[in-house]
């Protein structure tokens, strides 16, 4: 190998370094949360289950093994859809007021399937938000671990 082939290489390492730096402030975190995709490149699966989080990014080889999303998505989850469904409720109850059973019916499941379906894209936001704000994602980090 001549020293240009090396210059080059050199060269092309530094480009991807520079180019993974600005593509950190390029991906939306919402975006990508929204969509559930890498939080650095937005093409590779985050999720290797339902709310299994992959080893690493499919695509850039994000390591995601450091990353802790907690308790923060369900906290968010009750209460922005507790909001949505005591208000509901209450609007039901002033206009129709139906029996207690019809509530039951159609509040539970309204939750339940809410929560399900808003679970995974808020998971995958604040894990985005993290690698955006370097929190967990990184050597130093200031998560638990």
């Amino acid at each position: 190998m001549g020293q240009r082939e090396l210059f080059r290489g050199l060269l092309g390492n530094i480009g991807l370094r520079a180019m993974a730096k600005a593509s950190r402030a390029d991906v939306s975190p919402f975006r990508t949360g929204i969509t559930c995709r890498c939080p650095r490149c937005g093409r590779g699966k985050l999720f290797s289950g339902f709310l299994d989080v992959a080893k690493r990014c499919g695509e850039c080889k994000l390591d995601f093994s450091k990353q802790d999303s907690g308790d923060g998505p369900a906290v968010f989850i009750i209460m922005i859809l507790g909001f949505i469904i005591v208000g509901l409720a209450l609007v039901v109850e002033m206009k129709f007021a139906p029996p207690v059973w019809l509530h039951l019916a159609l509040w539970i499941p309204l939750t339940f399937i809410g929560s399900l379906a808003l679970l995974r894209p808020f998971k995958a936001t604040l894990i985005a938000l993290q690698y955006r704000h370097k929190v967990a994602f990184e050597s130093g980090s200031r998560g638990r671990g």
